[in-house]
């Protein structure tokens, strides 16, 4: 049985999806690398037996961290019988992110190269493992993550309320981390590069279920390129506990949080660009005629009077030059999304003396 190629760039078409789903993929050589499979834990007792035993042979490690569950998750992972399980027990809840931060650790600690995170609920196909990791080891990214929304007729067994909620998170993600190329950041399917992850501060990371949007911030910070590959959906009977209005509660000001720390780091700290001078001169001009605006226009409403051409002109030309600076950063910092590595090929690296 051969290797499936993979490239992040050109997604399969709904039917290849479907008939690769229905057979056994070979990964590509690893050449020696070490992958690990991260599983938080949560009220997965009913399918964490089935995700644990559908991991490929081929991945060294499996780190299941129990996040506290109520249920008896801990001895069905326990009674999985598969000897490359790691059992990781959380004495405190901390959600999804702090379950992933402990996998993380662990995983830097054991010497893995390649962390792949799977939820427990068995709604993430292990047959896409090979897409996930192979680009990881031929050193095209630092991370890789799937992408549901590649195709229409993947995304009929997607809840609507997901299709709609997470169409909208996107662009905030975007624009929060920098990662203007991507799509689908709720998914949490995703493969990294150990070396990546040791540059970020993992205690930092987000505990619940602004995880996946918060290391995308973190990445987009480091300068760590991050890629799509597309994957069709799968869903069952369980329900999300993350409802939406949560989500339109919590994520915008953290990603607005977010936001501001990305442009200072990236634009303030790292670099001084073109992008650089438009936010220090845009800024304060919108600010300004936008101000003056509002002050002399309520000052004209007081009075009943009608404002000159020269206030109208004081209040519009800021707003219009601080727009245009401020849509030109924007326009600059899409262009400069990370496209360089921070990792080596691990082929490279296998080939590197001791």
């Amino acid at each position: 049985m051969g290797t499936v190629e993979s490239d992040p760039q050109r997604p399969f078409t709904v039917a290849q999806m479907n008939r690769l789903a229905e057979t056994v993929i070979v990964p590509v050589d690893l050449c020696g690398a070490k992958v690990t499979v991260v599983i938080p834990a949560y009220r997965v007792a009913a399918q964490i037996q089935k995700v644990i035993a559908g991991i490929p042979p081929w991945v060294h490690t499996i780190i299941v961290v129990e996040d506290r569950s109520p249920d008896d998750t801990a001895d069905k992972v326990a009674a999985s019988g598969d000897p490359r399980v790691v059992l990781l027990r959380h004495a405190e809840n901390q959600g999804v992110g702090g379950a992933m931060a402990t996998g993380f650790k662990a995983a830097i600690e054991r010497g893995m190269d390649i962390v792949v995170k799977m939820d427990g609920d068995d709604q993430m196909d292990p047959v896409w493992l090979p897409r996930l990791v192979q680009p990881l080891v031929e050193g095209d990214a630092d991370m890789i993550k799937c992408n549901r929304y590649q195709h229409l007729g993947a995304l009929r067994q997607m809840p609507l309320v997901r299709v709609v909620g997470n169409a909208g998170l996107t662009f905030l993600v975007k624009a929060a981390s920098g990662y203007w190329n991507i799509f689908d950041p709720a998914n949490g399917y995703i493969a990294v590069r150990a070396r990546a992850l040791e540059r970020l501060d993992l205690d930092r990371l987000p505990k619940r279920y602004y995880f996946e949007s918060g290391l995308l911030v973190e990445l987009g910070i480091a300068r760590a390129v991050v890629k799509d590959i597309a994957v069709p959906a799968r869903y069952g009977d369980e329900r999300s506990s993350l409802s939406p209005l949560r989500v339109l509660v919590e994520f915008p000001p953290r990603l607005l949080a977010g936001f501001a720390r990305r442009l200072f780091w990236r634009y303030f700290v790292h670099d001084f660009t073109a992008v650089t001078l438009f936010m220090l001169l845009g800024a304060p001009l919108f600010a300004f005629g936008a101000l003056y605006g509002m002050s002399a226009w309520w000052s004209h409403i007081r009075d009943n009077a009608y404002a000159s051409a020269g206030v109208v002109m004081i209040a519009a030309m800021p707003i219009i030059l601080g727009a245009q600076l401020l849509l030109q950063a924007v326009v600059l910092d899409i262009q400069h999304v990370p496209r360089e590595p921070l990792c080596s090929p691990l082929r490279r690296e296998r080939r590197r003396p001791n």
